[in-house]
């Protein structure tokens, strides 16, 4: 169970991680990267994973990490495909802490036991999601509270880290009012909870039926909500309408896939797609100012919560200009083409 002295040094982080934010607008706030694509599960509204992806060598992945320190990124979560498939996760997560950087982890949460939560509490992360789709597992996800609340249980009595339990409201899962029955739980077992509205191929908003509205309104009145709540933008999308905001990805939020590219988001993958070694803080300043034609309808929770920072500030002068084109090799080809599936 987290203690009150871990408690206070991670709001000390975050806190830090604010100031910084809101005193410079010429660094990464959050960083999502990912060292391994493949997953253990295969839930049909997601195209985050494969099943056959080996895990990015160690050297690679530490390289990255540097990279991003480099840039002064405040935060990096480590996502996929299943992270937790990664042998020498424990080596990335203590790589971010070395950097001062905070460390947070996206998981599916079906590996965590109370040796694999130690390790992780060793390895010093701080934030941890995992996503609960309904009670009972079916055919559109396998995410369900009946097969891991054993394992959130675990996590309430052996983890020093944050938890946060998601839910995705949409996306054709049979029973919308599960959402609430999951973030009640979550509630129960001390964590925070959160609901994302399920978005189409390119990221972007599939709108709420009648019921749907219903839970995503009666989940609001819940408690126990963190700092990922940031989400008024969610109200709008909710009913079917726009956002006005100014989309900071490629610079304030950065996308890093298996391959080591750059890009907007894990639903725009294929620009600016240019190598981590090789991206600088000028292509950073760049993607600040650059407007992306995606973002009204966008539902990525974790860019629009990084935007806010700098609603206020720098309106984006630059119409999709990006960096000039760079030689694709074969590897990257797939990545590329990955823009016509834009989850």
């Amino acid at each position: 169970m987290i203690t009150a002295t871990k408690k206070l040094s991670t709001r000390y982080n975050v806190a830090k991680f604010m100031a910084k934010g809101l005193l410079s607008t010429r660094h990464p706030l959050l960083a999502h990267i990912v060292p391994m694509r493949r997953c253990n599960l295969a839930c049909t509204y997601c195209n985050e994973f494969d099943d056959v992806s080996k895990p990015v060598p160690i050297e690679e992945m530490l390289a990255r990490i540097d990279r991003l320190a480099y840039f002064g990124t405040s935060i990096v979560t480590i996502s996929g495909g299943e992270p937790l498939m990664h042998p020498e996760l424990d080596a990335i997560i203590a790589r971010i802490r070395h950097h001062g950087m905070i460390s947070g982890l996206i998981s599916n949460g079906y590996l965590m036991s109370p040796a694999r939560i130690k390790k992780l509490n060793e390895a010093g992360l701080q934030y941890l999601q995992i996503s609960i789709d309904n009670v009972v597992p079916d055919e559109v996800s396998k995410k369900s509270l009946k097969v891991l609340d054993k394992k959130l249980r675990h996590l309430r009595d052996n983890a020093d880290f944050n938890i946060n339990i998601n839910s995705v409201i949409g996306g054709g899962i049979k029973n919308p009012e599960d959402a609430i029955v999951i973030a009640k739980r979550a509630v129960e077992l001390g964590f925070t909870s959160s609901m994302g509205i399920i978005h189409d191929g390119t990221g972007t908003l599939q709108a709420l039926s009648e019921r749907e509205m219903a839970v995503f309104n009666e989940h609001k009145k819940l408690g126990k909500r963190g700092y990922t709540r940031v989400n008024h933008f969610q109200e709008n999308l909710a009913n079917g309408k726009p956002n006005n905001w100014k989309c900071r990805a490629g610079g304030r939020y950065i996308y890093v896939c298996e391959d080591g590219l750059v890009h907007y988001c894990s639903q725009q993958r294929g620009y600016p797609a240019i190598p981590i070694a090789e991206y600088t803080l000028e292509d950073i300043r760049r993607e600040y100012f650059t407007k992306k034609s995606c973002a009204p309808l966008c539902t990525i929770a974790c860019v629009q919560q990084v935007a806010v920072f700098d609603f206020w500030r720098d309106e984006q002068t630059l119409e999709g200009i990006g960096h000039p084109p760079r030689p694709l090799g074969e590897e990257n080809e797939d990545v590329i083409d990955g823009v016509t599936e834009m989850p």
